[in-house]
């Protein structure tokens, strides 16, 4: 639940404000010079603010919230615990990619509150967290894992039509969020939410989507099962390797004839699949139906769109496109809006793209409750 900051006086919730002033300040880009003439306040007050030694009011933090673009209850909600976060950042001086990390994480945070919302007005519930039983700790035992998904959706060899249909079965909901950077998860209590930018093409968006659910379904440095003495790096490969199995299974190519394959079968089945180039080679070389040197080769042509809509006969492939929230959610949206739980701008926000006004049904507005 966000926090009421009329009752803030711990000087730790307000280092935590600050914290996260900070994290959404670099995540844009600014300095604190810049935001504070944003501001039209002294640079100092930004330091202070940030440090927690500054208190803030409503109006003030209203206007941090306008300033930095994201929304103002990720100022006063407990920070989650985030289970998949790509980089960690230090100081102003960090990486493009640290700061999309930090994008992430407010896309991430400001998801999960919406999620929270839903449930706690009763049009949404949350779906039931299923787990793989097995240890993982290593490559072949993260392949098995995606084969238990894949016989849970009941899917097989066949190629997966819906990866957010695909998550929130598994329960996670996924949102496709407008922000730089690839994805992020996290896991909250008996929530599991994760969030996909759509500015990647889509066979990544694809396979960040199912990257942030092998993060559920393995468990990742937070959980115990991969073992102390998995690095942070060698978890990410095994989390990388249960997704590329889930996208695109080695026994598929393998059974797709001929000990080696040519570059149009490849093309055929990253079609079929909608996986990224990388993925559908690098699945072929550990299927041993392309070799190393011919897999570098083929690295350098990457299929053209034409190529793959030829391959599938020009069908349309939205996934993680215009659909943008899971159906039980977007249910959701729609009921609280038509029992007025909700206004017409917020609907519109919480569909997050996939909607507009004039696309919600027509309310009877004598019906509703004063």
């Amino acid at each position: 639940m966000p926090r009421d900051y009329r009752n803030m006086g711990d000087r730790t919730e307000w280092a935590d404000v600050g914290e996260r002033v900070r994290e959404c300040r670099i995540a844009a880009d600014l300095s604190q010079e810049q935001l504070a003439a944003v501001l039209n306040l002294d640079r100092t007050m930004i330091a202070k603010i940030e440090r927690g030694i500054r208190r803030i009011d409503a109006l003030e933090l209203s206007k941090l919230a306008a300033a930095l673009d994201v929304p103002l209850a990720y100022f006063l909600s407990p920070p989650p615990l985030v289970v998949s976060r790509r980089s960690e950042m230090v100081d102003d001086g960090d990486t493009e990619a640290a700061r999309q990390s930090y994008s992430l994480e407010v896309a991430l945070t400001a998801w999960l509150n919406d999620v929270r919302q839903l449930m706690e007005i009763g049009t949404l519930s949350a779906p039931a967290i299923q787990r793989y039983e097995e240890p993982i700790q290593d490559v072949p035992a993260a392949r098995r894992a995606a084969w238990w998904v894949r016989a849970q959706v009941g899917v097989n060899s066949e190629p997966i039509d819906s990866l957010m249909r695909v998550c929130e079965r598994l329960g996670q909901l996924v949102a496709v969020v407008d922000v730089p950077g690839e994805g992020a998860s996290l896991i909250e209590d008996d929530l599991a939410v994760a969030v996909v930018s759509k500015r990647g093409e889509p066979g990544r968006r694809r396979a960040t989507a199912a990257h942030e659910l092998g993060h559920l379904i393995i468990g990742d440095e937070y959980s115990t099962d991969m073992g102390v003495h998995v690095s942070r790096d060698g978890r990410e490969a095994i989390v990388d390797a249960f997704a590329s199995e889930l996208l695109l299974p080695i026994r598929v190519i393998a059974a797709a004839d001929g000990a080696s394959l040519r570059r149009e079968d490849l093309v055929v089945l990253a079609a079929r699949y909608r996986t990224s180039w990388t993925l559908t080679i690098r699945q072929a070389v550990a299927a041993g139906a392309v070799d190393k040197v011919t897999a570098r080769e083929m690295r350098q042509r990457n299929p053209t769109k034409a190529e793959l809509m030829e391959a599938v006969g020009w069908a349309p492939q939205p996934d993680l496109e215009r659909v943008r929230v899971p159906p039980s959610y977007a249910h959701a949206v729609v009921e609280a809006y038509k029992k007025a739980l909700i206004t017409t701008p917020r609907a519109v926000e919480l569909m997050r793209g996939q909607l507009v006004a004039a696309d919600l049904p027509v309310r009877d507005e004598a019906e509703l409750e004063p």
